[in-house]
Parts: C-alpha cells; sequence; structure tokens
C-alpha cells in the first residue's frame, strides 16, 4: 500500500515552487504598479530620448566648441531649443489672439465688411462657382449668410478650439521632451554605457548591436523623412514668397506638416495654386504649379538619398514601420515603428542565417 505522506523531496519542492510563485507574483505586481505610476511620464521620455539621439551629434560639436564642458553645452541647448519653440509659439498664438479679438469686435459693431469677389474667382477648378456665391452672399448679407451656416460654422469652431487645445498640450510636451533630451545628452556617456549593459543582459552578444540599429533608425528616420520635410517645406515658401502668396509661411508649415505625415505636399499647395490662378498672371501661375509639382514629388529622390544610408536595412522596412509606427502612435510613433520594424527585420535575417548554417553544418 502506497505511502500517502509526501516525501522529504517532494515537500522541499513544494517549498520552492511557493516560494518563486510568491516572488514573481510580487515581481509582477511591483512592475505593473511602476508602469503605472511611471506611464504619464513614458511618452515624453521616450520623445525626449529620440530628440537626444537625433541631435546628439550636433551636440557633440557644441560640447567641443565650448571646451568639452557638458553641462554648458546641455543648457545652451535648451536654452536655445525651447526659444525655437516657444518663440514662434508666442509670436503666432498672440498674432492669432489679436486677429480673433478684432473680429469679433468688428462683428459685434457691425463694421466687418467682406469685400466683394472677383469675376477670377468663378475660373477657379471645381469649387469657383460656389466659392463665388457664397463670397457675395457674405459680402450682400454678412449677418444672414453667418446665420444660414450656424451649424457648420459651430462644428468648425468646435473643431478649431480641439485643434487648438491638442496643438497646446503638443507643444507643452515638446518643452518637456526638449528638457529632457539636454539632460540625457548631459549624461550621455554613462546613459550608453547603461544601455549596453541592459541589452546585452537582454540580447546577448547581440544586444549591443541591436542598440546600434536603433540609434541608427532613429538617426536616418530624422535625415529621411524629418530633413526631406524640411527641405520641401524650404522650397515652397521660396515659391510661395515669389508668387506673392499671403501667409507663406503658414503655407510651408503646413507644407511640413503634410510632408511629415508622409502624404504628397500638393495636396497644401494646389489650394495655393489656385490662389495664384485668381491673383496672378497665367505664366506666373502655370510655373508656380509646375514648380509645386517638383516639390511635391522632390522626395522621390530625396528619400533614398537620406533614408537608410549608411545602415544595412533596407530603405522600404525603415520607411513602412516610420509610417505603420506614426499611424499607431503619432509623431513618436514614427521613430518607434522604424525602430521595431529595423529590430525585427535584423532579428527574422539572423534567424534564417542560423538555419542556413544549421543546415550546411548538418550536411557536412
Amino acid at each position: 500500500m502506497p505511502n500517502p505522506e509526501p516525501t522529504l523531496q517532494e515537500k522541499d519542492y513544494l517549498a520552492k515552487s511557493l516560494d518563486i510563485a510568491v516572488r514573481l507574483g510580487l515581481l509582477a505586481v511591483i512592475f505593473v504598479a511602476s508602469l503605472k505610476i511611471f506611464g504619464p511620464f513614458l511618452p515624453t521620455l521616450i520623445w525626449g530620448s529620440v530628440i537626444a539621439i537625433a541631435l546628439y551629434p550636433l551636440f557633440e560639436k557644441l560640447n567641443s566648441s565650448v571646451g568639452g564642458k557638458r553641462k554648458l553645452a546641455g543648457a545652451l541647448f535648451i536654452i536655445v531649443t525651447l526659444a525655437l519653440v516657444i518663440a514662434p509659439t508666442w509670436w503666432l498664438g498672440g498674432s492669432l489672439l489679436d486677429g480673433t479679438v478684432r473680429l469679433v469686435h468688428e462683428a459685434g459693431e457691425g463694421t466687418l465688411l467682406v469685400p466683394a469677389p472677383t469675376d477670377q474667382v468663378r475660373e477657379w477648378p471645381l469649387i469657383g462657382e460656389k466659392a463665388w456665391l457664397l463670397w457675395d452672399s457674405a459680402h450682400r448679407d454678412l449677418s444672414g449668410t453667418i446665420e444660414k451656416l450656424q451649424p457648420q460654422i459651430g462644428d468648425l469652431g468646435r473643431s478649431i478650439v480641439g485643434a487648438v487645445t491638442g496643438l497646446g498640450g503638443a507643444i507643452l510636451h515638446t518643452i518637456l521632451a526638449l528638457i529632457i533630451a539636454g539632460i540625457l545628452m548631459i549624461s550621455a556617456p554613462g546613459t550608453a554605457q547603461a544601455s549596453s549593459i541592459l541589452a546585452r543582459r537582454l540580447g546577448g552578444d547581440d544586444g549591443p548591436r541591436m542598440v546600434d540599429t536603433a540609434v541608427g533608425t532613429i538617426r536616418s528616420v530624422v535625415k529621411g523623412v524629418i530633413l526631406v520635410a524640411l527641405i520641401q517645406g524650404l522650397l515652397a515658401a521660396v515659391g510661395l514668397s515669389i508668387a506673392h502668396v499671403p501667409a507663406a509661411g503658414l503655407w510651408a508649415a503646413l507644407v511640413i506638416a503634410v510632408a511629415i505625415i508622409q502624404l504628397p505636399p500638393i495636396l497644401i499647395l494646389l489650394p495655393a495654386a489656385i490662389y495664384v490662378f485668381s491673383a496672378a498672371s497665367t505664366l506666373t501661375a502655370v510655373l508656380f504649379l509646375v514648380f509645386a509639382l517638383v516639390v511635391s514629388a522632390s522626395d522621390a529622390f530625396l528619400k533614398p538619398l537620406f533614408l537608410g544610408r549608411g545602415m544595412t536595412i533596407p530603405m522600404p522596412v525603415i520607411l513602412l514601420g516610420a509610417i505603420g509606427g506614426m499611424m499607431l502612435s503619432g509623431i513618436v510613433g514614427l521613430f518607434i515603428g522604424a525602430v521595431v520594424l529595423a529590430l525585427g527585420y535584423e532579428l527574422a535575417v539572423a534567424w534564417v542565417k542560423d538555419e542556413e548554417e544549421d543546415t550546411t553544418g548538418a550536411a557536412e
């Protein structure tokens, strides 16, 4: 008859299993709690890390120019980048607020006048006749036109308020990320060493190489997506200014935004071209339209020039990762998606090579 009592070895095994289960459970609780506590700051930290990695070569040049004083270089970086973000935001916000206050005041006083539309408005492609009728209606009876369009104006107002709120949050997010980036660049040597140790702990001997791939991918996206968008925006600004399009800077900023999200800049430049057709000579308008098409198509040869240059990862992999990541997580996803897909590609290639080596070794 078997003995129902557990042996000493079984008791020891059960005790150790229970001990491991309790420890793992406690670690899981601490990890989940830490993630929830740190969660609100995680996007900002990721964005700051991306900025630090992307701009670190510039920081090194700044550090050399100030005699290797990393704290001074970091302080200068934070001050300059914050000024580049805050100054235009302050100016644009002030101009927008002043214009809105003046518009509301004139509308309330009944002194707001809409000029009569010109006959050239009728010649606008697709929307010319409807635009002329709406413009003429506002010219003849502004209050009646506003009352007639009240639902659409209300929806537009809510959309604008939502967009402004989102933009304000994004700007605050960027300001905090720039401060974090400056701090990370000051302590870059120690951070790089810690990252290498952690990567080796997680990925073995391939860990440091994966870190190098992630860093290279982020800088590749900066050059191949952000830099290309800035080049297209700068070219657009030159053309818009020469064609005397009002608010050329705002149009150029929209071109940059559209190019970053990987849409053709012609979506922004086409309405500007329509305006040029209505306000300038036919020759000027045709030249501007051709210029707009060239600017919009310029990424076809600029992207291969910058994206993935000097890396073993194919350009389409980085580009698809950037687009997919941005669709999933916004501007930060532009970098995270590219890094994840690049690492996935490297792991897949390494796995295939290992299989080939095993097959070759077995055949020999």
